[in-house]
């Protein structure tokens, strides 16, 4: 059963009531043509999992009554890709899909010496609400009961500062051939991903006497969504071998 997402504010637990507006509204209503007395899975992206019995179908919302939840517990591994902002935002786009269809955890745009696209004010809000739909429709598809996290860009100073990581990984071309991968498994992983023209020598110095640990991705250069992606399909693929749950 496809799932769908409401926004928590719109969930009345206590009175067994779901309400659907949006994207999420249209594609039930407009596309899959829902009609009341249907059934219909619905999270609202923090594990919970709710079945619901469409009641009532209008022209900007779709309301339902709680038949039975029950909350999906998270993965203790997880995976944050902080990666640069890249001068085709399609690209960044296509990035933030694949990732979070494969179980991205928390994505940080980030601006590096060599970020050529550094948008500023209102036009981050419209990239981030942007952001956030292309993550939203990934997790419907994916079947995802966490939606990742996505924030406003930070600057790679600040993401090379972040506590809270087991593991912090700066793949780097230069990085031994035979690098080892560490144990992902229940570890909370960050991962450095350049943008066109990769980081600086300084950059890579100060990431690496921050903690962070160089490894390699083979010896042909990666273009950066592409790394990215390959960043958590490492983390997922080394999971499945340890039989851990590989929705991060």
């Amino acid at each position: 059963m496809e799932l769908f997402y409401a926004f928590p504010p719109h969930i009345d637990r206590a009175a067994g009531r779901i309400r659907l507006e949006g994207d999420e509204f249209h594609h039930l209503a407009r596309v899959l043509r829902k009609k009341p007395g249907e059934r219909i899975a619905v999270t609202d992206g923090s594990g919970l999992h709710a079945d619901v019995c469409i009641t009532s179908v209008g022209k900007t919302a779709l309301e339902g009554d709680i038949l039975t939840e029950w909350m999906v517990e998270r993965s203790p591994s997880s995976v944050t890709v902080a990666i640069s902002l890249l001068k085709a935002p399609h690209r960044f786009d296509f990035f933030l899909e694949k990732a979070t269809e494969l179980g991205v955890s928390a994505v940080i745009p980030m601006i590096t010496a060599r970020t050529v696209a550094q948008p500023s004010g209102e036009r981050i809000a419209k990239k981030l609400s942007r952001w956030k739909s292309v993550m939203l429709s990934a997790a419907r598809q994916s079947g995802r009961y966490y939606l990742p996290d996505i924030g406003e860009p930070l600057p790679f100073a600040r993401v090379i500062g972040l506590q809270g990581y087991d593991c912090r990984l700066l793949p780097y071309e230069r990085a031994g051939r035979h690098a080892l991968h560490p144990d992902f498994a229940r570890r909370k992983s960050l991962f450095l991903i350049g943008g066109e023209g990769g980081f600086t020598s300084e950059e890579v110095r100060c990431a690496v006497d921050t903690g962070f640990t160089e490894i390699s991705f083979g010896h042909s250069i990666l273009r950066a969504e592409t790394a990215g992606i390959f960043a958590v399909a490492l983390v997922r693929s080394r999971l499945l071998e340890l039989a851990e749950n590989e929705w991060l």
